[in-house]
């Protein structure tokens, strides 16, 4: 139930993410397409950073601490750019323009989703 939840707040995060950050688009005809987009979208992201994320602060541990942690924002910029270049892959209706876009699109993501996790129950799991 855990995973539904996280897949269901990430959607929204990356929803409102779209909405606030000129040069990430999430496309569809409808609202239930693009509500399937945002959960496809969703469970790319989640498993992008399940994947990476973790290989990629071990191997760059020194980097995270020269940076005070710092580079994290760049690795999520870059993680969300992934993501945007797995959509397009499989025909997805989801498009990040470029670096900023993502670097401030990932940083809301993570906000809004740390938000939405504390209001949920079974969130934080």
């Amino acid at each position: 139930m855990g995973f539904i939840i996280r897949t269901i707040v990430t959607a929204i995060a990356v929803g409102v993410a779209a909405w606030l950050v000129d040069g990430i688009t999430v496309g569809g005809d409808s609202t239930p397409k693009k509500i399937g987009t945002l959960l496809a979208v969703a469970l790319i992201f989640g498993l992008v950073n399940a994947v990476l994320k973790p290989i990629i602060k071990t191997i760059g541990c020194a980097f995270y601490v020269l940076t005070l942690g710092l580079i994290g924002l760049v690795v999520n910029a870059l993680l969300f750019l992934l993501t945007d270049w797995i959509a397009e892959k499989i025909n997805l209706p989801f498009e990040v323009t470029g670096f900023w876009p993502a670097f401030w699109g990932a940083i809301i993501v993570a906000i809004v989703g740390w938000i939405l996790s504390l209001v949920t129950p079974g969130g934080d799991d």
